[in-house]
Parts: structure tokens; sequence; C-alpha cells
């Protein structure tokens, strides 16, 4: 036994011996990286044209190296980090607006229905290039919320980049100036199609809307639905939980609905059905287009991939990954991408720059033109003025392509039933 003791502390003693010099040079290396960091602080301190704070300095070189991260990884200064807040739920004062960051520009995803966005005409696609004359290039999607916001009744400036439908011609730039007012999230439509065809419009998830889908699809069968469209198109995404809670309602047998990996084994998670669901046979169209994210591309790849529902429109948009907020010793914190989720199948939502992979795959794949998109759109919404609940604006004519191939969908599928029942 001694002799083995001996072998064994020998062989412990060899290894470390082998490693040392290995760790003292990962050690070494990183130190040389920062030396070179602290020279070029020391430099700009003392050589840049105009003074600057040695806080601001440093804040800048963290948020250099968080938002070269990722799109969605940020560092929040101690203010920012005071102010996010849960926007699922409550009210704000605000010109409501959905966004997202792409290609370092805040890109509207959704303006909300009855607000000054919408009345403004700003669509979705829209940039916003700049908040009171400021640039929003390269800001933290906190930043440029917290710009927006504010008291109701305040007036806020924004410079909006349009893209042309002709790709040669150039950008349309125009400034908007807006009045902020008490924004109230409207997050569930309904309505029937046909005489058996109902359908639901989810345009956000948020922490009361699958109550009012369950209210929803009562009443639609009261009205005799037998089948039902799920609209997701336009829809930016909002609770996990919620879209989860409507899966749960199509898929049973506990069934795997979407899982989460990250780099380490801790940052894997599953969500799955129950045994049983309320809504497991009846026949499900789900639609998307390029501004479905988030949690209703979640719902959307977990229907598709059990072959719960056939999808029907664009490619989504593509962002669906996990971010936890870790706050900082003086206050601030790095909003951090830890995980991405991921479809029963095993693809990737989140949409990859490089490759452009991602998203959610359609079954049936429509495009519309720019112009067809944003009249559809316009067609689409209830606008309730203010001043006067009983009027509404007259909806433009316009064919909805996709919709329309859901409703044909179900008539194939009834064709087929009964040809097999003969």
């Amino acid at each position: 036994m001694k002799w083995r003791k001996v072998f064994i502390t020998s062989l412990i003693a060899g290894v470390i011996g082998f490693l040392v010099p290995y760790i003292n040079y990962a050690i070494d290396s990183t130190y040389q990286k920062i030396k070179v960091f602290v020279e070029a602080f020391e430099i700009i301190k003392s050589e840049y044209v105009e003074e600057k704070n040695d806080e601001d300095l440093i804040y800048s070189a963290i948020s250099g190296m968080v938002s070269n991260l990722d799109d969605f990884s940020q560092f929040l200064r101690e203010n920012v980090y005071k102010g996010v807040r849960d926007d699922t739920e409550g009210e704000f004062g605000g010109i409501g607006i959905r966004l997202e960051i792409k290609d370092g520009w805040p890109v509207v995803v959704t303006p909300l229905p009855n607000t000054p966005a919408y009345r403004a005409k700003i669509y979705p696609g829209d940039r916003i290039i700049k908040i009171e004359n400021e640039s929003t290039e390269n800001k933290s999607s906190e930043e440029i919320v917290g710009k927006l916001r504010g008291k109701p009744k305040t007036k806020v400036k924004i410079t909006i980049a349009r893209e042309p439908e002709n790709k040669d011609e150039e950008w349309k730039v125009f400034d908007v100036e807006l009045v902020r007012e008490m924004i109230k999230i409207e997050s569930i439509r309904y309505e029937m199609v046909t005489s058996d065809i109902g359908l639901i419009r989810i345009i956000e998830f948020t922490h009361s809307m699958v109550e009012d889908f369950k209210k929803a699809i009562k009443e639609l069968e009261s009205k005799g639905m037998k089948k039902l469209i799920l609209d997701l198109r336009y829809n930016p995404g909002g609770l996990l939980s919620s879209s989860i809670d409507i899966a749960k309602m199509f898929l049973d047998s506990n069934r795997l609905i979407v899982y989460t990996q990250g780099r380490s084994k801790k940052d894997y998670s599953e969500y799955r059905a129950n045994e049983t669901a309320p809504y497991s046979k009846l026949p499900l169209v789900v639609l998307v287009n390029k501004y479905s994210a988030s949690a209703s591309e979640i719902l959307a790849g977990a229907l598709r991939d059990n072959k719960r529902a056939i999808v029907i429109g664009e490619r989504t948009f593509g962002k669906a990954s996990v971010q936890t907020m870790i706050p900082l010793s003086d206050g601030s914190a790095i909003k951090l991408t830890i995980a991405k989720y991921y479809t029963p199948n095993g693809d990737k939502i989140q949409r990859d720059p490089k490759t452009g992979e991602g998203g959610i795959k359609p079954n049936i794949e429509i495009s519309l033109t720019r112009d067809e998109e944003l009249k559809l759109y316009e067609g689409m919404q209830e606008i309730y003025y203010p001043d006067d609940k009983i009027k509404k604006k007259e909806k433009p004519k316009v064919e909805d392509k996709v919709l329309k191939k859901a409703i044909e969908v179900f008539s194939m599928i009834d064709i087929l039933k009964e040809i097999s029942d003969k």
C-alpha cells in the first residue's frame, strides 16, 4: 500500500509540474493584455483632445466588450439597470412600440394598436436612427426604451429610416414628433372567419393573455368553431411562460415543447406538455411572418415539430436566447446570453448573423411584397381613437394571401378525410 501512495503522490506532483508552465503562461498572457488596456487608458487620459473621466472610459470599454458578444448581451449603467422593469405587466408612458436590435440599430418589430406610434404610421421594419437628434446606433435596447419613455403628454422626436420597396433606391428618412401616452398592452383578438373556422390573433405573450386566450377559444366554440387558425404574425414575443401555457393547451402526452442549451450542463432545461390537453384534437393552423419573434417562435416551433399544426407564412425573425441579469459591485449590471432555445427537433431558433440560419421555417412558405405587407398590417388592426370610442377607421380592402391559404388547407384536409372515410 505504501508504494502505491508514493506512486500516486509522485504522479500528481509530476502532472502539476507539467501543467504549471502552461498555467503560468495563461495567467501571464492575460496579464499582458490587461497591461495593454491600462496603457491605452492612460494614453487617452493624458493625450486625448478633450478631458474624459475615468468612469466613462472604463464603462465604455466594458460596454464594447459585452456588446461584441451578440446583439442581446449588454452592459447597463446603474441608472439604466435601476430603470429596467418588466414590460409585460402594467402601464407606462411611451409611444407604443416594440423593437429589437438588429445590425446595431433599433428596428420596429411592431407598433402596438391604438398608440401614438401606430397612429403616426410607424411600420414594422422601420429603423429608429435618432431620438431627439441623438444617434441610436449601437445603443442597448434598454437605453433606447428609456429615451422613448417618459411622462404622459410629453413630446419626443424620433428619426425614422424606412427601407424602400426597390432595393436600388435610397432609404426614406424623416422625423416624427410623438406625444407620449399611458400604454395598455392588448394581447388577444379573435373572430370567426368562416362558419366553422375561428381565428385568434396573439398580439403579445403577456401575463394576462392566457386567461384571455381561454375566454376567446370558449366564445369561438359557442359560435360553432371546429377548427382554429392561430395568428402569430407581427408577434414580438413576451413571456416564455405564457407561450408554454398556450402550447400545453394543444400538446399532450408530455411532449417536448422547447429546450435550452448553454455552455454548461446547468444551462440545459426542458419544457414539456402535460399528460392531457383540452384541445389536443382541435385542427390547427399557425400563421407566422418575419416579424414573429421569441415566444411566438417557440410556440410555432413546438406545434410544427410535434406535427400538431401546419405552419404557414415566412421564416420567422430568429430571436430566442436566454439572458440573465448579473449585478456588478458598483450598482451596474451585465445582461448576458447564457443559453439558446431549440425546437423539439433540435433546430436552433436564434438566427446566425453569418449564415442567416435560424428562425422557424414554415411548412408552407408564402412571401409578401413590402406594399402588400404594410397594407395587410394596417388592415389587421382595430383602431380606436381616444376621444371617440365608437369611431373606427375604415380598413383598407386587401387580400390576406396567408389567411386564404390556411382556409384552403383546412378544406383540403376535409376532402382527404371524406375520401379516407369512404
